[in-house]
């Protein structure tokens, strides 16, 4: 929604200029989204892990290769979410 529309095209809700709520879901949101991000590395990193050593013992050929592949970009994917989350969180609202 625009901060300078009169009312929201939803549910009608008038804004009166007040951009305050409006910064204030947009946190919420962006943190959300972040969440959401540091979830699905982490089952990428999770499903890489139990690839490889499915069956005992570690894995060899393709099998190694498409759990090395989930693994590493799970845990980075992991790690640079973190970081974009603590950044996030030391904006102010």
């Amino acid at each position: 929604m625009s901060s300078k529309a009169p009312a929201c095209p939803h549910c009608e809700a008038k804004t009166n200029g007040d951009n305050s709520s409006l910064a204030r879901i947009s946190h919420i949101q962006k943190s959300s989204s972040l969440m959401n991000q540091s979830f699905v590395a982490m089952t990428l990193f999770i499903a890489g892990v139990v690839i490889w050593f499915w069956g005992g013992e570690p894995a060899e050929g393709l099998r190694a290769t498409i759990g090395a592949i989930c693994f590493v970009f799970g845990f980075v994917g992991y790690l640079i979410t973190r970081v974009r989350i603590v950044l996030h969180k030391r904006k102010s609202v």
